[in-house]
């Protein structure tokens, strides 16, 4: 099984990177991973206690039970991905997501490549490197279409935790890298080679060493 990583900061084009990788191998041969599913379960909080939780911090996420599943895919079992509602700041109570496993496994997040537990089970670490101008942009339009957020609260939480932790944990763990991609989805040169290196795995052509 091939794992790759693909970490980044918010709105720099992570899923548009895996996604492109996913419809060249074809949907069949490859498993995707959002980090974003792995958010702690905050059930137990008020809301007003889970309206003020640093979501953009690497412990905001399960990475143990991440690991557990991806573990469990290496072995050839399935594994079942919680849902996470961003509204109301935890899972979804009867939804969750089966992940089979497969030859390729995609895990994509803000974090993927900052805990080092992680980065052991990674084959191939890419780093999404985009412009911070049109990564707050893509935030903007995604928080208010997909989130129901309002302007002021992604101002707030941009400059309160989304840009701090960036400069903190997100940036300085692109050194751990083996492909950085500047401009994301828009970096087609760049998919290509993912593009090359997932299906000479597939073809059985083990091109590099770990």
């Amino acid at each position: 099984m091939l794992i790759i990583g693909i970490a980044g900061g918010t709105g720099s084009g992570k899923t548009t990177v895996a996604r492109s990788v996913i419809d060249n191998q074809g949907t069949d041969k490859v498993t995707f991973i959002s980090q974003d599913n792995y958010y702690k379960e905050q059930s137990q909080l008020s809301m007003e206690e889970r309206e003020i939780v640093n979501y953009d911090h690497p412990l905001a996420f399960d990475n143990e039970l991440m690991i557990e599943h991806l573990l469990l895919l290496k072995q050839g079992q399935p594994a079942y991905a919680p849902v996470y509602d961003f509204t109301t700041h935890a899972r979804f109570k009867d939804r969750q997501i089966e992940l089979l496993p497969s030859r390729i496994v995609i895990l994509e997040g803000l974090h993927v490549l900052f805990d080092e537990r992680l980065r052991e089970l990674l084959d191939i670490k890419v780093f999404v490197d985009t412009d911070p101008d049109v990564r707050i942009l893509r935030r903007v339009l995604r928080d208010i279409e997909e989130r129901g957020r309002t302007i002021q609260s992604i101002h707030d939480q941009y400059l309160n935790t989304v840009k701090p932790m960036h400069e903190a944990f997100i940036e300085p763990s692109k050194k751990y890298a083996d492909i950085i991609l500047p401009e994301g989805g828009h970096n087609q040169v760049g998919i290509q080679l993912l593009s090359i290196l997932t299906e000479k795995y597939l073809n059985g052509d083990r091109v590099w060493s770990k």
